[in-house]
């Protein structure tokens, strides 16, 4: 008997939720990569893929190895492809241990990756686009942590003044008048690893468009070591479900030893089939798989409908 070849690697999870992209690789203790292109935006490295390359930004949740194991590959392969320096966003109370391990690899090398490091305490925001913000915020975890939501800022003009002309909306404006309404939509909320707590129901997480989380436990008997570990369990996404106004949430960092489809049953039965089906699991392959060729086929069918009418 000839020896078995290796396991194959695992395939990326795919997300199409319009109008973003949620894709990468999240299995709790191996490794988390998560990109949103739309966004130009990586959360966590734990290890670097060929299509995070393209993300400009690698927003860091914590510094446990599989968020970060990638990390300084990233930036060394962004680097020999010709594609800038990476930009290394992180909780200000890392950014000692976050420059020592690149310069770890540094001294290994004997050469210089370039990379930039931005640090952001809770509340901070980074510019990631035009009015689109990266906000970070504090979570709870066996080291520190920190989630992520991105906020497009919007302008509107005040009610009362709708109609006037543009003439007379310059002048009041001129004279330092406020004519319009700031806005804020929460497109994306990333919690990172986390015990459930007030953060998780801050308004700009609870009514992101889209929420991407941890849940690592789902065995009925393991609300302790998902305590011990600072994780969730699916009993605190429940509940978390009940308050969220997500259009999506998307779970990650699931353990390998949880059947995918009994996941999905227990969700059902705790959360109830319509609170259950706002939940996407990122790496159910066949059912995300599934989930894009319908998107795929509605989308052939307008067209061609389009096209008809014309």
């Amino acid at each position: 008997m000839i020896p078995k070849p290796p396991p194959r690697d695992g395939a990326l999870g795919f997300l199409y939720l319009p109008p973003l992209r949620v894709q990468g690789y999240s299995v709790a203790g191996e490794a988390t990569t998560l990109y949103v292109p739309e966004m130009d935006v990586c959360f966590d490295m734990g290890f670097s893929p060929r299509s995070a390359l393209a993300a400009k930004f690698c927003a860091l949740s914590h510094g446990h190895m599989d968020h970060v194991g990638g990390l300084a590959y990233w930036c060394s392969q962004r680097n020999f492809q010709g594609m800038g320096p990476g930009t290394i966003v992180c909780d200000k109370r890392i950014e000692d241990d976050v420059r020592g391990m690149m310069a770890g690899f540094r001294n290994l090398e004997r050469q210089v990756t370039p990379y930039e490091l931005i640090t952001l305490e809770h509340e901070q925001e980074l510019q990631l686009k035009n009015n689109i913000m990266l906000r970070a915020f504090h979570t709870e975890h066996t080291c520190p942590s920190m989630g992520y939501v991105i906020v497009e800022k919007r302008t509107k003009l005040k009610e009362h003044l709708q109609g006037l002309p543009q003439e007379k909306l310059k002048e009041m404006k001129l004279r330092g008048e406020e004519i319009v309404n700031h806005l804020e939509v929460p497109l994306m909320a990333y919690t990172g690893d986390t015990l459930p707590g007030a953060h998780l129901l801050r308004d700009d997480v609870r009514k992101a468009q889209v929420i991407v989380t941890e849940c690592t436990f789902f065995d009925p008997g393991h609300q302790e070591r998902a305590k011990v570990g600072m994780h969730l369990h699916v009993d605190d996404l429940v509940e978390w479900l009940k308050v969220a106004e997500c259009e999506h949430m998307v779970v990650v960092h699931i353990s390998r030893r949880t059947h995918l489809g009994q996941a999905r049953k227990q969700l059902n039965q705790l959360a109830g089939r319509e609170l259950a089906s706002k939940v996407h699991f990122l790496m159910d392959h066949r059912t995300n798989r599934a989930r894009y060729d319908e998107q795929a086929e509605e989308a052939r069918k307008l067209e061609e409908e389009l096209a008809n009418r014309d």
